[in-house]
C-alpha cells in the first residue's frame, strides 16, 4: 500500500503497525505489550483498534487529499474527537497509570501517537481528561519522548520538536 510503518526484520518486512507490534512480542517478549491475563489483551487489543482501526486511517493523508484541502482540518477534528469520544469512555474503565493497568501495553504505543495528531489538527483535548493523563503519563518516558512522531527523521521540518 506504500504505507508506513514498515520494519525490515529478521530477514522480514512488515508493513502496519499492529502486525509489527505483534511480532515484536512474540520474538522479543520484554518488556511485554500484551498482558498475561486474557481479558486484560482483549481490553487491549480492542483500544489498540479503535485507534489504528476506527480513528487513525480516517485521517490519513490520502483520506485528506480526498476530503480536499478546504476541508481537511475539520474533516480531521470530527474523525479524531469521534474516536476519542469512545476511547475516553473505554479508558475510564480500564485505565490505571496506562491504557489498561500500569503496565505499558500495545494499546499505549497506538494511544501517543494519535493524540500526537490531534495535537497536529488542533483538537481540544479538555474533553479527554483519561487520554490526556495516560498521554502525559507516557511522555515521561524516555522510550516515548524518543519516538515520538515529532522526532523522527522523516519528520516534516513544521512538525518538529
Amino acid at each position: 500500500m506504500q504505507q508506513v510503518p514498515a520494519l525490515k526484520i529478521d530477514g522480514i518486512t512488515i508493513g502496519q503497525s499492529l502486525a509489527i507490534i505483534e511480532y515484536l512480542e512474540e520474538t522479543r517478549p520484554t518488556p511485554r505489550l500484551l498482558p498475561q491475563d486474557p481479558k486484560r489483551r482483549a481490553q487491549v487489543r480492542v483500544i489498540s483498534d479503535v485507534i489504528a482501526s476506527g480513528i487513525q486511517p480516517l485521517q490519513n493523508l490520502s483520506v485528506l487529499k480526498q476530503v480536499g484541502q478546504e476541508n481537511q482540518l475539520t474533516w480531521a477534528q470530527k474523525v479524531i474527537h469521534s474516536g476519542f469520544n469512545a476511547l475516553e469512555q473505554i479508558l475510564r474503565s480500564t485505565a490505571g497509570k496506562y491504557c489498561v493497568g500500569d503496565e505499558v501495553s500495545m494499546a499505549d504505543l497506538c494511544l501517543v501517537p494519535q493524540v500526537a495528531n490531534a495535537e497536529r489538527f488542533k483538537v481540544d483535548l479538555t474533553p479527554y481528561p483519561t487520554i490526556s493523563r495516560i498521554n502525559k503519563t507516557l511522555l515521561a518516558l524516555e522510550a516515548f519522548q524518543v519516538s515520538h512522531p515529532c522526532r523522527q527523521p522523516d519528520t516534516p521540518p513544521e512538525l518538529r520538536a
